[in-house]
């Protein structure tokens, strides 16, 4: 292990495995370790269930009723991608999706009213809809319609609007959009986790409806997609791309020291020997005197043995609860998965809601997405800290990854990446650069 590396690499979370393949492909020469004996670190996919009872210390062992244990693939952090998005053109561009399948997620809902909703994917759906009244209706296809022809570089699209300094709440005023429509469309729609978009220019809320749009017309059900066996088959692709891209993996690797010579990063001490390197990428969990607690985010995983009632039996879903529908700051979120998608055994559902933590009684803030799930066979409930980097890393060369947000898509998670790159190599991450052939994710949908 005394070697030199330009990149040395700790812990497997998705953001980190992206970097390492990302370093790889552009030649530098990376090592990849983690203490832990599975890929994915935070962002794993557990199997068998006696993995997901012992990971939340619970006695016994999972009961006969749940099936073949060794059938289950269960999220420890429940994420979908935008057909459209980032993660999709990552995946695209490095051909990652070799190794992967994916499914698109059937359904995308929004709470209202102490009902849910589905979200309009059509203009048939929209009209028929009982999220808003008629005129309503019309008022929103032409906000739509506003949107989707909007372009900031042609004045022509613009319609008095400065995409720079309008805000949102004023966009929403010009088409005399309600409380409800408002709250559907920013969380829904632009996936906002609060309403503080609201006072800032609508350029990038408008963009986000725009991607929600973009990637709901890519596959018709919904905006988003899913890998089969779990989340945790994302990092083991990018580890591989690493891998034939020369990088080293060292799995089940106590790391004893990150080794600082004059403020700077020289290399990580594991087992006595010294890996020595000119650059560093890490999880918070690595260099815990690095990073600040930014808050926190509750997931409760629930095993149910029926699709979730009023969304017409889909065996995948997402289900928005907007803060406002619930007198709280931040949303409520329900990723829902199943066997269809190899997670888990015949007949059997997986769910997980979370939302970031407002108060002293973390489950009780969840409850409102846990009534929508009863009757839940099996719960497992885990309370996280969000990390987020102290300094740049630029004077140091240790760049930090930020903790997974309680956010249902990877758009935030890909922002990161792009921060850490910038500050690693110095240029922003330039998808046009990376691209090496693009075609389609999903094969014939059945």
């Amino acid at each position: 292990m005394n070697e030199e590396y330009d990149v040395i690499v700790l812990g497997t979370g998705l953001t980190e495995c992206i970097l390492s393949g990302i370093m790889s492909v552009k030649g530098k020469k990376v090592l990849h370790m983690d203490r832990n004996s599975y890929y994915g670190a935070e962002s794993a996919s557990l199997t068998p269930l006696e993995e997901v009872y012992k990971r939340f210390q619970l006695p016994g062992s999972p009961p006969e009723s749940m099936g073949k244990t060794r059938d289950w693939n269960v999220d420890l952090v429940p994420k979908f991608l935008m057909a459209n998005g980032q993660l999709v053109r990552m995946l695209l561009i490095t051909q990652v999706t070799r190794y992967l399948d994916f499914k698109v997620v059937e359904g995308s809902f929004v709470f209202k009213g102490g009902k849910i909703y589905k979200v309009p994917s059509t203009e048939a759906e929209a009209l028929a809809s009982g999220l808003m009244g008629l005129f309503e209706k019309r008022r929103f296809k032409k906000f739509l319609t506003f949107v989707a022809g909007f372009d900031e570089n042609d004045p022509k699209t613009l319609e008095g609007v400065d995409p720079q300094k309008t805000t949102m709440r004023e966009i929403y005023s010009k088409f005399s959009l309600g409380q409800d429509v408002q709250d559907f469309t920013g969380h829904s729609l632009a996936l906002y986790r609060t309403d503080d978009y609201l006072d800032k220019p609508c350029i990038e809320a408008i963009n986000k409806i725009k991607l929600y749009s973009e990637s709901l017309a890519r596959y018709g059900k919904s905006p988003y997609l899913y890998p089969l066996y779990g989340l945790g088959e994302l990092p083991q692709g990018f580890a591989r791309l690493s891998a034939i891209y020369g990088g080293t993996y060292m799995l089940n690797k106590p790391i004893d020291e990150i080794v600082v010579e004059n403020g700077k990063v020289v290399g990580v001490k594991s087992e006595g020997e010294i890996a020595r390197c000119k650059q560093l990428i890490c999880d918070p969990s690595y260099a815990p005197e690095r990073v600040k607690k930014v808050g926190q985010v509750i997931r409760v995983i629930c095993i149910l043995s029926h699709p979730i009632a009023s969304t017409g039996d889909v065996k995948s879903c997402q289900i928005i609860i907007p803060q406002n529908q619930v007198n709280r700051k931040h949303d409520i979120y329900v990723c829902m998965i199943s066997f269809d998608h190899n997670v888990a055994s015949k007949g059997k559902y997986i769910a997980i809601a979370s939302t970031t933590v407002e108060t002293n009684n973390p489950e009780a803030e969840v409850q409102p997405a846990l009534d929508l799930l009863k009757p839940i066979d099996q719960r497992f409930t885990n309370i996280s800290d969000l990390y987020e980097p102290t300094d740049l890393g630029v004077e140091s060369q240790i760049f930090l990854s930020r903790s997974y947000d309680a956010t249902t898509h990877f758009e935030t998670t890909c922002n990161d990446i792009k921060d850490i790159y910038k500050r690693l190599m110095g240029v922003e991450f330039d998808f046009a650069e990376m691209e090496r052939g693009h075609n389609d994710i999903v094969g014939e949908q059945d």
